[in-house]
């Protein structure tokens, strides 16, 4: 086959766009697939590459597993413990509670990245019709016709080459490894300080070593960057509290702008737009790659099926009604995730004395109304079906 000639046609190899193939195939082996990487063929030139701590809920580990696709190398969350920085109120959720193994995991995004390249290459071995072709970012590469083409390019705020709607929260996150005195095991702390949200998750790297994900304005957080390590260590201090002992180490600051981007409409004809390049949302519940995997798992569902029917060829309206009935399948996932995250992100950075007091009266009745908390977690962990 010429890859100017296929039935589906990804735009991305990052995990999405990985993701979506890989469940293609697995699905359908004989599917006439191409997928465009921009990505270094050797995965050894990856290794090196991005190293932040990724939140995948359970629900994503389970999709994953169905394509043997799990990081060896993760650290499990068993609780959150959630607070407002110098106000009442606190919640702590529980994978007893939920009755699950655990209630999220943490992994580094080239662990994961990689994990599902090997992955999708052990599929390869069984599609004869698969094509995976590098393309270089920097040169026009030759048009390729394809019955369906999928958008899996997604790329950072404001790094995006679409803008469609959304806000700009006016936010940086700085990220890092720290090192703590007293760290409790599996435990996620996510604390709302009056610029934003501070988690310190658990990592791989051991008890004591934390991936930290500390949210502010532009300016704040720019000049958390250029302190000096003890500086550093001391503002968080202080910001954080004792609850983990004393801060003792920070190393790999990194500086990510915040905002929320989506696409009203995440199909057009014989087009359809998963993961970031659909929806980008603020960090705050870490729901965006698990949001972009539910998107990649149930397209591929939708597109296996299509393809793998009888029809030597299907036709221009059975793609859009299969796209449309794709979309319509996402719409309360999408918009109760892209809601929850935007009010969270939105409500805990306000100083306003009102919202002070629901934010504490909130946290409150999560810890005190058992039901609420569940159905929050669950749709944390699985979405909205």
């Amino acid at each position: 086959m010429s890859p100017k000639d296929c039935d589906i046609l990804i735009h991305g190899g990052g995990p999405v766009g990985l993701a979506c193939a890989a469940w293609i195939l697995q699905k359908f082996p004989e599917a006439k697939l191409t997928l465009l990487d921009r990505n270094p063929a050797d995965d050894a030139e990856l290794v090196a590459a991005d190293s932040r701590g990724i939140a995948l809920s359970h629900g994503s580990k389970l999709l994953l597993d169905t394509i043997h696709a799990w990081p060896s190398d993760c650290a499990d969350i068993h609780r959150v413990h959630v607070s407002q920085a110098g106000r009442f109120g606190r919640a702590l959720m529980t994978r007893e509670e939920l009755r699950q193994d655990a209630l999220g995991h943490i992994i580094r995004y080239r662990d994961i990245h990689i994990t599902l390249r090997q992955a999708l290459r052990n599929i390869q071995v069984k599609s004869p019709n698969f094509i995976w072709q590098p393309i270089d970012s920097n040169v026009e590469h030759d048009h390729i016709n394809a019955q369906c083409v999928v958008h899996a390019e997604g790329g950072l705020f404001k790094k995006q080459d679409w803008v469609e709607s959304g806000r700009d929260y006016g936010q940086s996150a700085l990220v890092g490894l720290v090192e703590v005195e007293n760290a409790i095991p599996y435990q996620a702390w996510e604390r709302f300080t009056a610029e934003g949200p501070l988690a310190v998750l658990p990592s791989h790297y051991g008890p004591n070593i934390l991936n930290l994900v500390w949210c502010g304005s532009p300016e704040s957080s720019h000049q958390r960057l250029q302190l000096s390590d003890a500086e550093f260590l001391t503002s968080l201090q202080n910001e954080f509290g004792s609850r983990i002992g004393r801060f003792l180490k920070i190393q790999d600051r990194r500086l990510f702008e915040l905002g929320l981007n989506y696409r009203k409409q995440i199909t057009k004809d014989h087009e359809v737009w998963i993961g970031n390049a659909a929806q980008a949302l603020h960090p705050v519940a870490g729901q965006g790659l698990n949001l972009g995997l539910r998107d990649a798992y149930l397209l591929a569902e939708k597109l296996a099926g299509l393809f793998s029917s009888a029809l030597d060829q299907q036709t221009a309206v059975q793609i859009q009604n299969t796209l449309e009935s794709y979309a319509q399948s996402r719409k309360a996932d999408r918009t109760t995730t892209i809601g929850l995250t935007d009010l969270m992100a939105r409500v805990f950075t306000s100083n306003l004395a009102p919202v002070v007091v629901a934010r504490g009266l909130a946290l409150s009745a999560l810890q005190w109304l058992p039901p609420v908390k569940t159905a929050l977690a669950r749709q944390m962990m699985f979405g909205r079906r």
